[in-house]
């Protein structure tokens, strides 16, 4: 094979950057390599880039901002496509497989509040606060925090939603801090660069645990593409894949789907032991439930994390 990669991607400002990322850590380990250094960016209008305007909720979940990218794989018409991870469905299509994952970005959340003093927290909120998400996930564990919030639907990426904060009725918004970094819009202490108007800051794990995946990006191939798995498969960050394995065997055992508040988050507690926070609420977000295990093996935990919080429901 020597013609170029053909890497196909979502054409928002957000998932091309993302592939740059990739492609910039693949041009660095194969520097001589003229099919990785003047790649094809394929850009594919997803079902999900089509329906912004919607929540995830009432377009079907995130994976119709991949299925696009994934029939391009079966024509051939791409090489790989590049995800952001928490858009992957924790069962896999077995005719695909991910070839590598890049190392975690800052697994944050971050809250954003219009007009705020400096001490920005979601304590300091003032009462009664509009606060604008489509994550059940986020609206869930912002409700547990303050019941008094109330949570308003907010779609469209990230400029997008910055663009509606400052100008809408809402008082905060809450994005992940990987994609604001990405697109250089936030330093690495939470603060943000441009809206002179908006104040942020970083969410701990303790108050906000983020979606499984959050913050990782992959790769996807042809699971019968032996040759470009390898090729991506250098640039696999293990320690990444073995936590992303415990919080998708978590996910896949929950059944969960984009309308469920589920949060997880796995991370080295030791050179071996994982440790991993995870976070359910029922759809009436009434009784949510927060554990912490620890263990070896990641698919093992993962499963018993989530037997752990069936037996709380």
């Amino acid at each position: 094979m020597n013609s170029p990669y053909r890497i196909g991607t979502r054409k928002s400002p957000l998932a091309l950057k993302q592939t740059d990322i990739l492609i910039s850590v693949l041009q660095t380990t194969y520097s001589k390599d003229l099919r990785i250094q003047n790649p094809e960016i394929v850009g594919i209008t997803t079902t999900g880039d089509r329906a912004q305007g919607k929540s995830l909720a009432e377009i079907g979940g995130k994976s119709l901002f991949v299925k696009e990218i994934e029939q391009a794989l079966l024509e051939k018409r791409i090489d790989f496509g590049v995800h952001s991870l928490k858009d992957v469905e924790a069962n896999l299509h077995p005719q695909f497989h991910l070839a590598c994952f890049l190392e975690r970005e800052i697994v944050n959340d971050v809250l954003i509040v219009k007009n705020a003093p400096d001490n920005v927290s979601i304590k300091n909120l003032k009462p009664g606060a509009i606060v604008g998400t489509c994550s059940p996930r986020r609206k869930a564990q912002l409700l547990d925090l303050r019941p008094d919030l109330k949570i308003v639907p907010l779609t469209g990426n990230i400029l997008t939603r910055l663009s509606k904060l400052e100008e809408g009725p809402f008082d905060a918004i809450v994005l992940a801090f990987a994609g604001l970094k990405r697109l250089d819009l936030i330093e690495n202490e939470g603060s943000l660069k441009v809206y002179s108007n908006l104040k942020s800051c970083l969410l701990s794990l303790e108050e906000m645990i983020p979606a499984v995946g959050q913050g990782v990006l992959v790769a996807e191939v042809l699971k019968n593409d032996k040759e470009t798995f390898q090729f991506l498969n250098a640039i696999n960050h293990e320690k990444t894949e073995v936590c992303i394995r415990a919080e998708r065997a978590l996910l896949r055992e929950m059944g969960g789907d984009c309308k469920t508040p589920i949060a997880a988050y796995c991370s080295f507690q030791s050179s071996s032991e994982l440790i991993l926070k995870a976070f359910y609420a029922p759809l009436t977000l009434e009784n949510p439930i927060r554990i912490e295990i620890s263990g070896v093996d990641p698919e093992e935990l993962g499963v018993r994390a989530a037997r752990e919080l069936k037996k709380k429901i």
